[in-house]
């Protein structure tokens, strides 16, 4: 909670000289409450919160198996839940309204690239040996950071100050599993102001 608060405070000065503003929701993957403005015409900053979901079962399966609670420790299973995300971000917005025929509102189709930072508690159920009779519990904290890149179109509603977008994108772990990728992707709604 502090970093995000210092993340807001630092970012006061950015979001006075910004030149539009807009906040909304992020459906998808990581689920999100969006804060995005331009920094010029057609570069803009965009930082997320939100819920990002689990991971496969396989990887918290090789993930036990690669750190076991004791050497001869015994998978049985895991749950998982409580997943945050944040992400810091920058894009590149090109008008193609006019290729598109769009005839009210506009078109901005966008491509950029950012960091993200996801959390999730996962709880392994496991057996300290194969033939042992006590179900033992182990609470961690996966935590995964790495690069994402992104793109997307973003429509601006002709009468209402308001944007719908979508967009697709891959975030690539550093830390945690280096090198396993993530595909993402989301729907949204943002109010201008």
């Amino acid at each position: 909670m502090k970093r995000l608060l210092l993340l807001v405070i630092f970012s006061l000065p950015v979001m006075a000289f910004a030149q539009e503003q807009s906040i909304g929701l992020r459906l998808g993957e990581p689920l999100s409450i969006t804060y995005k403005t331009f920094i010029e015409e057609k570069i803009s900053l965009e930082a997320m919160i939100g819920r990002g979901s689990s991971n496969s079962s396989s990887y918290y399966r090789r993930v036990f198996d690669n750190n076991k609670p004791a050497p001869g420790s015994f998978y049985v299973n895991h749950s998982s839940g409580g997943g945050l995300s944040l992400n810091g971000r920058v894009a590149y917005h090109e008008d193609v309204t006019s290729e598109f025929d769009i005839t009210e509102g506009k078109l901005l189709a966008y491509g950029g690239a950012g960091l993200q930072l996801r959390s999730v508690g996962v709880e392994y159920a496991y057996y300290e040996t194969p033939d042992a009779d006590i179900l033992r519990y182990e609470s961690r904290n996966n935590v995964d950071f790495g690069p994402e890149v992104f793109g997307g179109g973003e429509y601006y509603l002709e009468e209402l100050p308001i944007t719908v977008f979508a967009e697709i994108g891959l975030m690539m772990e550093i830390v945690d599993r280096p090198g396993h990728i993530k595909l993402q992707g989301g729907l949204g709604v943002r109010y201008l102001f």
